[in-house]
Formats: C-alpha cells, sequence, structure tokens
C-alpha cells in the first residue's frame, strides 16, 4: 500500500496526486476483493492523528467499491469496516464553537459526511430485501447499519454541539444527525428505539464489565437519540401523534437521567433541553402522583438539585432551577406533596429547600383562596409536611449562618400561616400543632441566635484587639465561618465578613420577633372574644 503513502506526497490540486488516486481505484475495481479488502483495512487501522480523517476520506470510495463485490460475509465485513473507521474517529475532538466548525481542522466534519455516503448503498440494500419480503430474515446486515448508527449518536452528536449556527448554511453534524436518523427510520428501527429503556438486541458477554459497557454506550446513544428528535426534531415527522405528553416524558426520563448525570458542558445542556421539552408540552397541574413511584421520576430531580447547586456553568445553575419549578408545576396537588417531602429529605442544601418552602407557602395560599378544597395542602396532610419545614435540623446548635436560606423561608411561611389563617378556623391545622412548633422551631431558634451572636461578637472584639497588637491592619491570618476555612484574608476583610453574618441573624432575629408578636394578638384576641 505504498501507493496510499505516495497520494500524501502530492498537494490537493498536483496531477500526480490524480493519477495515484486513478490507479487506487483501478485497484479497487481489478484486484482480489477479499485481499484488498484486508489491506485497506489495515491502512486504516495503522493510520492517527491528523492524517486519520485524510485517510478514511481517502479509502472510503475504493473500500465501498471491494464490499460490494464481496460474496461472502459481506455484512460481517461490512461492520467490520464501519466499526474500524468509528474507531480511529472517536478519539478525534468534536470541534463545538462555530469557528471550529467553520475551520474543521483534522476534517472530522467532512469525513462524517462522507462516511454516511460510504453507508448508503448497503442502507439501500436492506430496504430493498424488506420491501421483497415482509419477513425479510437476513438480520446481519441490518444489525451492523443499527450498531453504526447508535455508535454515531454517542459519537460525535452526543459531543456536538446541534444548535443551528448563523452564518453556517449547513451544519456539517445536523446533516449528518439528519442522515442517520434517515437510515435508523429506513431499516424500520426508528420508533423501536424511541421507546425502548435499552435495545433488547445488545450482545452477550462473558464478562460482566464487557455487558456494563455495553450498556452504558446503549443508553448514552439513545439519550442522543431522544434529544434529537424532540429537541432539535429530526424525524418528528415520522413520530405518532397518538401519544401522550405524559407517556411521552415517561419514556424519556431514563435518557434525561443519563444525561444528568454527565458533568460535560454540551451532554449536561443536551439534558436540560430534553427535560424542558418534554415538560412543556404538558398542562399545569396534569402529571398524576402515580407517576412518583417511577424511580427515574424521584431521581431526576435529585440530580437537577446536584446541577443547581454544584455545576460551575451558571448559565446551566439558572436552567435547571427553572425546569426544577416546571416540574413541580405539572404535577397534581399530592405529587407536589410527594415531590416536597422528597426534596426537603434529599436536597441537603438550605438554599434548595428554602426554595421548596418558599413552593409549600404558594400552595398554601392557592388551597386558602381557592373554592375547590385541597386537602394535601391544609389540615392533617400540611401538619405533618410542616414537621419537616418547622424545625432546626440540630436543635439550637444548627449552624445558623449556613442554614439562613431555609430558617428565612419557614419562619415567612409562619407568619404568612399566622396571619392568614384565623385561630377560630383553623383551615391550616398551625394552632393545633402550636406547642410543637414553638418547642422544635421558635425556642431552639431563639437560643441558637443568642449562642451565635455572642460567638460573632466575641469574633469581632478579638479581631480588634489583635488588630492593635499588630504591626500593620494589612496582617493576613485566618478564619473559620459556617465549619470552612475561609481563604488569607486581611483583618478588615474578616471583620466585614463577621458583620456581614452579624446582620443576617439581627434579619433572622426581627422576623421571628414579628412572628411571636403576630402569633401573641391573635390569641390575645381569642381569649378577649371568648371572655
Amino acid at each position: 500500500m505504498r501507493k496510499i503513502r505516495c497520494i500524501f506526497m502530492y498537494k490537493q490540486e498536483d496531477d500526480k496526486r490524480e493519477h495515484c488516486l486513478k490507479i487506487l481505484d483501478q485497484l479497487a475495481q481489478l484486484c482480489n476483493p477479499k485481499e484488498l479488502f484486508l489491506g485497506l483495512l489495515e491502512q486504516i487501522e495503522q493510520t492517527s492523528g491528523e492524517q486519520v480523517c485524510q485517510t478514511v476520506m481517502l479509502l472510503l470510495q475504493p473500500l465501498q467499491t471491494v464490499l460490494l463485490k464481496l460474496q461472502n460475509k459481506k455484512a460481517y465485513s461490512v461492520g467490520l469496516s464501519l466499526a474500524m473507521i468509528m474507531n480511529q474517529l472517536t478519539p478525534l475532538p468534536v470541534p463545538y464553537t462555530k469557528q471550529q466548525i467553520q475551520e474543521d481542522k483534522l476534517g472530522l466534519c467532512q469525513c462524517c459526511k462522507a462516511v454516511v455516503d460510504f453507508a448508503k448503498p448497503f442502507v439501500n440494500e436492506v430496504v430493498k430485501n424488506m420491501e421483497k419480503s415482509s419477513e425479510y430474515n437476513d438480520m446481519e446486515l441490518k444489525e451492523e447499519l443499527l450498531k453504526f448508527c447508535m455508535r454515531s449518536l454517542k459519537y460525535p452528536l452526543l459531543t456536538a454541539q446541534l444548535e443551528q449556527l448563523e452564518g453556517i448554511e449547513e451544519h456539517p453534524f445536523r446533516h449528518f444527525a439528519t442522515e442517520i436518523i434517515d437510515i435508523l427510520w429506513d431499516i424500520r428501527e426508528l420508533m423501536p428505539l424511541v421507546f425502548l429503556h435499552r435495545k433488547d438486541k445488545s450482545p452477550h458477554w462473558e464478562k460482566e464489565e464487557f455487558a456494563d459497557i455495553e450498556r452504558k454506550n446503549s443508553a448514552d446513544s439513545l439519550a442522543c437519540l431522544s434529544y434529537l428528535m424532540f429537541v432539535q426534531h429530526f424525524g418528528i415527522d415520522c413520530f405518532p401523534m397518538v401519544f401522550s405528553p405524559s407517556y411521552i416524558l415517561q419514556c424519556n426520563m431514563t435518557r434525561i437521567e443519563v444525561l444528568l448525570k454527565r458533568t460535560e458542558e454540551s451532554m449536561l445542556s443536551k439534558g436540560l433541553d430534553l427535560f424542558e421539552s418534554c415538560l412543556l408540552r404538558m398542562e399545569d397541574n396534569s402529571l398524576l402522583h402515580q407517576y412518583l413511584e417511577f424511580r427515574d421520576f424521584i431521581n431526576v430531580p435529585q440530580d437537577l438539585v446536584k446541577v443547581m447547586t454544584l455545576c460551575p456553568i451558571e448559565h446551566l445553575r439558572k436552567k435547571s432551577l427553572n425546569i426544577l419549578q416546571l416540574f413541580i408545576d405539572k404535577f397534581d396537588a399530592e405529587g407536589k406533596y410527594t415531590l416536597f417531602r422528597c426534596l426537603l429529605k434529599t436536597s441537603n442544601h438550605a438554599g434548595v429547600e428554602g426554595y421548596i418552602i418558599k413552593n409549600i407557602k404558594d400552595q398554601i395560599h392557592l388551597s386558602l383562596t381557592k373554592a375547590c378544597d385541597n386537602i394535601w395542602f391544609t389540615g392533617h396532610h400540611l401538619i405533618s409536611l410542616l414537621d419537616l419545614v418547622l424545625l432546626l435540623p440540630e436543635g439550637a446548635e444548627t449552624d445558623l449562618l449556613q442554614n439562613s436560606d431555609r430558617i428565612m423561608a419557614s419562619l415567612n411561611l409562619l407568619r404568612y400561616l399566622v396571619i392568614k389563617d384565623c385561630e377560630s378556623d383553623n383551615q391550616t391545622g398551625v394552632w393545633t400543632t402550636l406547642a410543637k412548633i414553638e418547642q422544635n422551631f421558635l425556642k431552639p431558634l431563639h437560643v441558637g441566635l443568642n449562642m451565635s451572636k455572642a460567638h460573632y461578637e466575641a469574633e469581632i472584639k478579638n479581631k480588634k484587639e489583635n488588630r492593635r497588637e499588630a504591626h500593620s491592619s494589612n496582617t493576613v491570618c485566618s478564619v473559620t465561618v459556617s465549619g470552612e476555612k475561609m481563604p488569607a484574608m486581611t483583618t478588615e476583610m474578616q471583620l466585614q465578613v463577621l458583620h456581614s453574618a452579624l446582620f443576617t441573624f439581627d434579619l433572622i432575629e426581627s422576623v421571628l420577633a414579628r412572628v411571636e408578636e403576630l402569633i401573641e394578638v391573635k390569641i390575645k384576641a381569642v381569649m378577649d372574644g371568648s371572655s
């Protein structure tokens, strides 16, 4: 195969290069197909680095010619060729930005288009055979093409940026996605894959570790397929319109979970987009609470919380918060109630807990102002929920600064309940459980505030004394706040942080005092009325 190395020696416009290409084409026509097939595959296997795409694109036409001439083991040979090509392409970085796609430095965009063109005659062969007989039994070639499509969904499409980009007339990866969807439709595998959690025909592996890799690859591919169809609308014209939005959501939850567990921006953003797209198809309050019996419907919001709190990319954190609210809005009252309980128990983040408590307050408000009675956010069901809300996780020793978002949300909820619900009506049940609330929440909060304020005031006094003794006010030292050692700061900076903490405690204390004042006024009014 010296001829191939010679081709790379000449520039694109060189006549000698053209002569070499014609010789290669003649070899494909005249040589023993089996021998030439092995030689071409060997060349593809041996290439690496920047020459991968050049070599693959150069050899695709002669390889296709050879495969079309093969009589025996054709399906196996086609599958081997496609697998070898994808193995060589997969290590290459996928162009992501508009500039990278336009430059196509390694030639991957061109190569993807060429590989699809290479596969088309074999797709046509499968289609032709299926049209001849409805009981088409030669599944080998179809299976090899299916493996190629699944592989292509994972790489490059799962990683690729697939939004329409201004200034790029034909987005190479959008074109590639269209072609892959078309192949799946032509070989009658598109709809089965859209609705199956995983492909039943996955290979049997003796070693479990290989089976796990196969399952993971399949899950990634199916997640990408759902994204292409329900977000980018590739192949949506083939999609039957008989399925309810809740069923479409159910079918996609496993795939959304797969994407939300990834940390790469391209994959995580696809998961958020897919989740959002499925939810936007639904009307508010239409998702039945029974769906929370499916494990995915509990796992996905928990993954969403992790994105909200741990993802370093700000716009993805904000988007995940919006989607969590969208998810909450879609459930019926019992579903919202169950979801709130779950998230309060599992989020382990004061900001998220505060957000959920605000949602609980909104649901109670709807229950009290609507004509229809909502049993889930009044009476004994609400009291059970308030047991999770109106308490300090570690009693008086709870870190009030770290839990300030949750505590403020809880106090605002209690203030709302005391103002809106008269003791004589007691629709929410808050007046029945007031003694318990005082014992578990209000009294420990008083003690905790006194302890925290005393601690921080002592710290401030200590810092000021140390500052006087120090040679310079810019002396660098460390301070621990909310259990975490803060970065090296000057004494002035540390004092600012400590004063900020005191301000937070004062704010909590003022709302607490207002709540207790409201309770006292209401109780006094009832006692005066009965006397």
